[in-house]
């Protein structure tokens, strides 16, 4: 299967700022790929990366086989973005907005936007200072959809979106999918990376922690531990031989103890932790599917 986005080795800073330190990954045709991370990790350095916004030191960027610096245009034509802000002109009416984004993009996109307002539940009548985050969250869904791009590159999208417009988004980006689209999603959601995504890439402080399927990460060796030790409750994972645990647990008190598997918001934890060298047995060498 072709790749749709390679990063090879980028490297973007902003002085004493952290930005992005020699980035490497590949996003597969038809994926929707998880792009994970606290804030300030370097997912959106990446992404005004990809799309030009923004000029980087080193590495490389290619999009649909084309270099993202001397081909930007012809790559932007086939790419759907939202950012995590939708800023519009207030005093416009949300028909206006989405038809000028059609128009920018030369192409007659009526049919596309009326589906996906009717899908998302967009009143085109109102004018966009008059809409809550949520449906201003869902005009900038239409404006990256209603062209059909072949790779939408979404930033926290769902962030104000109810429950039910939720899914409803998730189920057009699958629609899409099926037609060939990819589709980079950064979030925060862990539940909507576990439910919707087949690999992920895990970012912090500026360097990739991890890329694997979900499928990989979620079958780790890790273990949830829960124990009473010394009249004291403890809580953590575990990552490596049980035996080792069980001798460093010996000489205790141990009143009570619960190993099960961890869930995928406790083992996407770990790549967040500052303070990895405090727990090498718990932190060192998560990565999906060891043994």
């Amino acid at each position: 299967m072709s790749h749709v986005i390679e990063i090879e080795h980028l490297t973007k800073s902003y002085g004493k700022h952290r930005g992005v330190i020699d980035l490497s990954f590949a996003v597969e045709e038809g994926d929707i790929f998880g792009f994970l991370g606290p804030n300030g990790a370097g997912k959106s350095t990446t992404i005004r990366s990809m799309l030009g916004l923004i000029h980087y030191e080193a590495g490389a960027i290619r999009i649909f086989g084309m270099d993202a610096k001397t081909e930007r245009e012809k790559i932007l034509r086939e790419i759907g973005y939202m950012p995590s802000e939708a800023m519009f002109y207030p005093s416009m009416k949300v028909s206006d907005v989405i038809r000028l984004a059609a128009d920018m993009r030369r192409k007659d996109c009526g049919e596309e936007a009326k589906k996906l307002c009717e899908r998302l539940q967009v009143d085109t009548n109102k004018r966009i200072e008059e809409l809550s985050l949520g449906n201003r969250k869902k005009v900038s869904i239409v404006c990256a959809m209603q062209h059909q791009p072949k790779l939408f590159v979404f930033d926290e999208p769902t962030s104000g979106l109810d429950p039910l417009m939720q899914a409803e988004f998730f189920a057009l980006i699958e629609e899409y999918g099926k037609k060939g689209a990819t589709c980079l999603l950064s979030t925060h959601v862990l539940s909507e990376v576990k439910k919707y995504c087949k690999n992920v890439a895990i970012m912090k402080e500026g360097r990739l922690q991890c890329i694997d399927s979900v499928e990989n990460l979620t079958n780790t060796n890790a273990k949830h531990v829960r124990v009473v030790k010394d009249g004291v409750a403890e809580e953590f994972v575990w990552k490596g031989d049980l035996n080792k645990l069980f001798q460093n647990l010996s000489g205790h008190d141990i009143s009570d103890i619960l190993i099960e598997e961890p869930s995928l918001d406790e083992i996407f934890m770990h790549y967040y932790e500052k303070n990895k060298e405090d727990q090498p047995e718990i932190l060192e060498g998560m990565k999906g599917g060891e043994k």
